[in-house]
C-alpha cells in the first residue's frame, strides 16, 4: 500500500511504516507543508496514495468525496481505546450501491 504522511505526523512514523513494508512518502519532504488540504489531496490522488493524517477535515465526504479522491484518504484522531476514530475509504465501480429507500 502506498501512503503519504501529512505534515502533522513525524518521520518516526514513516520509519515504522517503511519497516512494516509500506511505501511511504512524507508531505513535508515534497514541499507540501503548509499547503491547502485540496492541494495535498490532489497530490495523493495523482500518486494513488492513501493520506494518513490527524486533520479530520479530510474525513468530510462532502469536501473530499471518495469517488474523486481515490484510492483513499485516511484520518485518525490518535486517541486510544474504543473511542479511536478513523476513516479510510475507497470508491470503486464494483462497490454495490445502497438500494433506494
Amino acid at each position: 500500500m502506498k501512503l503519504k504522511l501529512d505534515e502533522n505526523l513525524g518521520p518516526s512514523i514513516a520509519v515504522e511504516l517503511r519497516g512494516a513494508g509500506y511505501d511511504v512518502l512524507m508531505a513535508t519532504d515534497q514541499g507540501l507543508g503548509g499547503r491547502g488540504d485540496e492541494v495535498v489531496a490532489e497530490v495523493c490522488r495523482a500518486e494513488q496514495r492513501c493520506l494518513v493524517t490527524l486533520d479530520l477535515d479530510f474525513a468530510n465526504p462532502i469536501a473530499f468525496p471518495p469517488a474523486r479522491f481515490s484510492p483513499s484518504i485516511a484520518a485518525d484522531r490518535r486517541r486510544r481505546g474504543p473511542g479511536t476514530r478513523g476513516v479510510c475509504s475507497k470508491e470503486t465501480s464494483r462497490r454495490p450501491r445502497s438500494p433506494p429507500i
